[in-house]
């Protein structure tokens, strides 16, 4: 068994015992990994309030090669985000960004690029209602170019044709759709011309770390955000829990 260190995002955490807890965390180095904290739980341990969702850490794990959970023997605090315990819209953005991260990837599969674009969103979450979504929507490209499911933009998804309108769009297919194509996606759902170039926009800004700049009008958000919406769904397989908090309609009870 080896033993790893690794700077590490909590992302899910559950108590095991009176004093033990189990946490996943998403690691720049290793990707998810799922451990258990002997004596996690206790007020002098060795992990320090490193167990709080959403807190970056310093982490030292042994890894178990067959398989069962990892064993954490020190978790030091590194980076906390304030902002999400005063504002509820950036709390809510934070949760949706853990949700993701803990279920919409594979344990030991590194994707530094996923950490670092996380740790950025939740730093610059706050600045206002609007740059938050914005935030959420560029975060949410980055994961899904991670995972393999960027969708395209840039022709017609199905044939490659040049893109004229009136243009769809359908997950099923892999992004873009002309009106030639579209009538093979049963999940097909109209895409204009500047919803099209609004996340074109949003996935060149996701990649410089500039999202948060960018401000769109409510019709051209709403739109983005239903498609990604979709598209995020598809990849998962089912509606994310905290989504309906992102996109403004939390969901009842």
């Amino acid at each position: 068994m080896a033993t790893e260190k690794a700077l590490a995002l909590v992302v899910r955490g559950t108590d095991w015992s009176e004093t033990s807890r189990i946490t996943t965390l998403f690691t720049r180095e290793f990707g998810k990994i799922r451990a258990l904290a002997k004596g996690g739980r206790r007020v002098n341990s060795n992990f320090d309030v490193a167990f709080d969702l959403l807190t970056v850490c310093d982490i030292v794990f042994i890894h178990k090669e067959h398989g069962g959970l990892d064993l954490l023997t020190e978790a030091r605090m590194e980076e906390r985000f304030p902002i999400l315990r005063q504002n509820l819209d950036a709390l809510y953005a934070g949760y949706y960004i853990a949700e993701l991260l803990a279920e919409g990837t594979q344990d030991f599969d590194p994707h530094p690029v996923l950490f670092e674009s996380a740790r950025s969103t939740l730093r610059g979450l706050g600045r206002s209602q609007e740059s938050t979504r914005e935030a959420v929507m560029a975060f949410e490209l980055v994961w899904l170019q991670e995972l393999g499911y960027s969708p395209r933009l840039d022709a017609c998804a199905a044939c490659g044709s040049e893109l004229v309108e009136p243009i769809a769009f359908s997950p099923q297919l892999g992004g873009a759709l002309c009106s030639a194509c579209e009538i093979n996606a049963a999940d097909r759902r109209p895409l204009s011309r500047i919803g099209l170039e609004a996340i074109q926009g949003l996935a060149d800004a996701a990649l410089s770390d500039t999202a948060m700049s960018l401000s769109f009008s409510p019709d051209t958000r709403g739109e983005v955000r239903g498609l990604l919406s979709q598209w995020v769904s598809f990849v998962l397989g089912r509606r994310p829990r905290l989504l309906g908090y992102v996109e403004g309609r939390p969901p009842p009870g």
